[in-house]
This record gives C-alpha cells, sequence and structure tokens, in this order.
C-alpha cells in the first residue's frame, strides 16, 4: 500500500463534503478532505449574511446528526432558517470538529489536478486498478496523495456566469470589473457603505437576484437616493415570482410574494428582456449596451453593478479524469432531464443515488450543486442523500445505495408558464 493512501478523497468542504466525511467516518472508511478555504465550507462564508428559504430539518444531513448527538452537540431547532453564518457556526464547524473527521480535513488546500497513477487520460489498459492521484498545494508546497475513491465536492459558487447574455467574459465586463460585484453583497452591513445613495444595477433573475433587490430595497428607505434597476433576461415577469403562498417552502414562497409586490409598486426599474452585450465607462459611471426585445437598449449613469446570474462547474482540475458532463448544463448527464431549467421551474428533483451519478471513470463522482451543473435548483438535502448512496456503494452495501431515503417538501405551483410539468 502506498504511504500516502487513502480510501476516499473529498474535495471541497462545503455541506456535502463534509457529509461524506461523516458517512465515511461512520462506516469505518479512511478518508482524507481537501479543502481551499481556511475554513471549512469557506465558500458559505462569503455569503454568511444571507438566510436560507429551506429550515434546519432540510439542511442538516441524518447521519452528521447522529453523530453530533453522539457526541453530545446540541442541534438548532428544526423549523428555524438560519443564515449562512449561522449554517457553519451551529452546523458545519461541529461537524469538523468530531473526533475521526477533524484530524482528515486539510484546509488551505487548493486542488490542481486529478487523475491516475501513471495513467494519462488516453491509457485504458490497466487503468481501473491504478489509484487515483490527487495533487494539491498547501502553504506553497505542492503534495500528491492516492486513493482509490474521489468525489468532487467543489460545487459552483466561486465561479460565477457573466453578466452578459453570450456567456462569456466580453473584455469591457473585465476592463469594468472594480464596479462590478458577483454574488450577494452585504448590502445592510459589511458592504453598505459601496452602495448607499449609488445607481446600482442588478443582473440575474434567480433567488439570489430577488434577495439582492429586496435588500437594495431596504437600504433605500433609510438613504432615499439610492438607485435600483434590474436587468432581467426573462420574457414573463410572472415567473419571478415561484409558487408564492403555494410554496413547499415557505420563505421561498414569501420572496416571490415580496418581490411581485416591489415591482407592482414601481419600487425598482426593472427591463426585460434584455441581453446585455458591453459595457463603458466614462466619468466613473458606466453605461450599459444592450438588446431588449431584439431593439437596441442603452442603462446609463449605472454606478454599481451586482450580477446575480448563476455560477457553472470548474472542471480544470479533474481534465485527467474520464468524466461525462451534459452538453448544455454541465450537469452529471444522467440528471439533465431531471433538472433543465428550459423545463422545470421547481427546487426539488427525483431522489437519485450513485447508479446516476456514475462516471465512466470508475469510482469518481461528482456530487452536490456541481452534479447539477448550470442549473440553479439544488437542495442541500438531495446532496445529502447522493452521499448516502455513494457511500453504501463504496462500503459494498448495494442495497443501501439503491435505496431512497429522501424526503422533500412538495414545491407547490412552479413557474407560471410551465407549472403543469414540474410534478
Amino acid at each position: 500500500m502506498y504511504e500516502n493512501f487513502v480510501t476516499v478523497t473529498i474535495v471541497g468542504g462545503g455541506p456535502i463534503g463534509l457529509a461524506a466525511a461523516a458517512h465515511l467516518k461512520n462506516s469505518g472508511i479512511s478518508f482524507v478532505l481537501l479543502e481551499q478555504g481556511n475554513e471549512v465550507a469557506a465558500n458559505v462564508r462569503s455569503w454568511g449574511h444571507v438566510r436560507l428559504f429551506s429550515p434546519w430539518k432540510y439542511n442538516i444531513d441524518p447521519c452528521a446528526k447522529q453523530m453530533l448527538i453522539a457526541n453530545g452537540v446540541g442541534l438548532p431547532n428544526d423549523s428555524e432558517l438560519p443564515t449562512g453564518h449561522q449554517l457553519i457556526d451551529d452546523y458545519l464547524a461541529k461537524v469538523a470538529s468530531l473526533p475521526g473527521i477533524e484530524e482528515n480535513i486539510r484546509l488551505d488546500s487548493t486542488v490542481i489536478a486529478i487523475g491516475k497513477n501513471n495513467r494519462d487520460k488516453v491509457k485504458s489498459k490497466a487503468r481501473e486498478a491504478c489509484n487515483f492521484e490527487i495533487q494539491y498545494e498547501q502553504h506553497d508546497l505542492t503534495q500528491t496523495i492516492q486513493s482509490k475513491f474521489v468525489i468532487d465536492a467543489t460545487g459552483t459558487w466561486s465561479n460565477p456566469n457573466p453578466l452578459g447574455g453570450n456567456g462569456y467574459f466580453s473584455p469591457s465586463e473585465k476592463t469594468a470589473h472594480e464596479k462590478i460585484y458577483y454574488g450577494i453583497p452585504d448590502l445592510l452591513g459589511a458592504d453598505r457603505d459601496r452602495y448607499v445613495n449609488k445607481n446600482v444595477l442588478v443582473v440575474g433573475s434567480g433567488h439570489s437576484a430577488i434577495n439582492t433587490v429586496l435588500d437594495l430595497n431596504q437600504l433605500r428607505k433609510s438613504e432615499s437616493h439610492t438607485r435600483i434597476n434590474w436587468i432581467v433576461r426573462k420574457n414573463d415577469l410572472r415567473s419571478l415570482y415561484g409558487g408564492r403562498e403555494l410554496d413547499g417552502l415557505e420563505a421561498r414562497g414569501q420572496l416571490g410574494i415580496q418581490i411581485e409586490s416591489l415591482i407592482h409598486q414601481g419600487g425598482v426599474d426593472v427591463f426585460h428582456p434584455v441581453f446585455i452585450k458591453s459595457i463603458f465607462k466614462q466619468d466613473n459611471k458606466l453605461t450599459i449596451v444592450a438588446e431588449k426585445a431584439d431593439q437596441p437598449f442603452e442603462l446609463t449613469g449605472i454606478e454599481e453593478i451586482i450580477v446575480n446570474a448563476g455560477s457553472r462547474p470548474d472542471f480544470s482540475f479533474i481534465r485527467e479524469i474520464r468524466f461525462d458532463r451534459d452538453a448544455s448544463l454541465e450537469c452529471v448527464p444522467a440528471l439533465a432531464p431531471l433538472i433543465d431549467p428550459n423545463i422545470h421551474s421547481c427546487g426539488t428533483v427525483r431522489p437519485h443515488g450513485e447508479r446516476e451519478l456514475r462516471q465512466p471513470e470508475k469510482n469518481f463522482y461528482i456530487v452536490g450543486s456541481k452534479s447539477y451543473g448550470r442549473a440553479p435548483t439544488f437542495l442541500m438535502a438531495v446532496g445529502y442523500e447522493q452521499i448516502r448512496s455513494i457511500v453504501g456503494e463504496i462500503r459494498g452495501d448495494k442495497s443501501a445505495a439503491r435505496r431512497i431515503e429522501l424526503s422533500l417538501p412538495p414545491t407547490g405551483v412552479c413557474n407560471t408558464d410551465i407549472a403543469n410539468r414540474c410534478g
């Protein structure tokens, strides 16, 4: 056996990666978890001020929960809605501190490449018998570890989509980067001064964009010169509102109710369907050049842009792995028919596990939000079920791997134009 060998390498120390650590520890399987940040769930910390729309009972992995209880660690109330900070401090950090998990977590570890030992991507002979080789940097040192299994739980949050409608970063977007924020800024806290009394543009149409617009509206209530512009690519604004009162997650439904009310009251200038082409900077202000309903469109005087256009997977470090991805969504191929946003708008998906997540490279799995590719509807509980099934397969329990142990809230009414196709 190799000196630097573990059975499983987990890449990514967010909620799904830590769930994998809990299941593997509970099954007596050796592992190491590589996290790029200086704490577990570092990406979650970047949006720690945001409150989730799913309550605690959907955000805690069942196996991790049992381990915490067994170690005398208290748990939050199932019905409460945590912020990102609370998700880390009241749950994820406690899982990471459990005996048998803490000593196997390597922070500040950036994975550079994953491949097969002594086999490049082209070579097939005896490929399955070879270990995975994971190269990573930690504290300016390059290190290597080998394992039989790899679970890629790196997510997509740190790889945001551009604001342009073509899906790539234009030169003008890169030039204006100092006035563009990708993500959900802390508008009522640490980032307040950047946006107060500014002419702000929000780009995007998902829950992150809705959160941003609602927070900007709160800021404007105390700072009346704050202006809110919102560019949406959708043709029908009703699709922003979701299930509202009928949503299975009440807080998610409330977002739709609040944003519908704000739009009807004229509290935000919404432009749709708009596709941004370029940005020009003059006198420290931005002009947005775009198309609106196939006609030229300009928006002038913008001082700050917040991009909530979703995110995409980073496949650069698994280039030497034989893996499949859907051509459009970049998700695990078997999931594409279940989560395609051109068809579905629900936040839930039919339970699935190891069988659907298999890749051409045996024993390599992409899980969590990265398994959804560019689709925006991932829920943590889905990732926990993925992990439970995969670890069942790893320990040789075929029954556990095939069994479904996931109960999600009913989504209720989906977007108004495709409600009948979201069951």
